[in-house]
């Protein structure tokens, strides 16, 4: 049964994951240290591409394929904008050490745009993947 089911825990996890570590401190940690700079936008995007790809595959499995692709993808990417306007704004408002951040929020929305327009081209094009509808 959880086999069948491995992109809906994946995309769970990871979404857990994105929270934990949008919402978590991280003030009395080395972590805090390492200074690179603009190294939190690349972060915003990659947990926002992979929620966004990860989003149309769960929409995939719980359907078994029967939602269109064009529907997977704008629910994916629609959700994946406003729940990382969620985060910022809940940076802001519930975190002592945390900032909502109007540059994370776009870089975000480029990271899910980004991972739904790559998992839409996987599915659209001539390829052995295809989307079941």
């Amino acid at each position: 049964m959880l086999k069948n089911r491995r992109y809906t825990i994946a995309f769970f996890g990871w979404m857990i994951f994105v929270t934990y570590m949008s919402l978590a401190s991280f003030s009395d940690t080395d972590v805090a240290d390492i200074d690179i700079p603009n190294l939190d936008k690349v972060v915003h995007f990659s947990f926002y591409f992979g929620a966004a790809f990860l989003a149309v595959l769960f929409f995939r499995e719980v359907t078994n394929g029967a939602m269109p692709l064009r529907k997977a993808f704008l629910l994916a990417l629609f959700g994946a904008i406003g729940y990382g306007i969620v985060i910022e704004v809940l940076q802001y408002a519930l975190t002592a050490n945390r900032h909502g951040d109007i540059f994370d929020a776009l870089a975000n929305s480029v990271g899910a745009i980004m991972g739904s327009l790559l998992i839409k081209s996987i599915f659209s094009t001539e390829r052995w993947l295809k989307w079941r509808n």
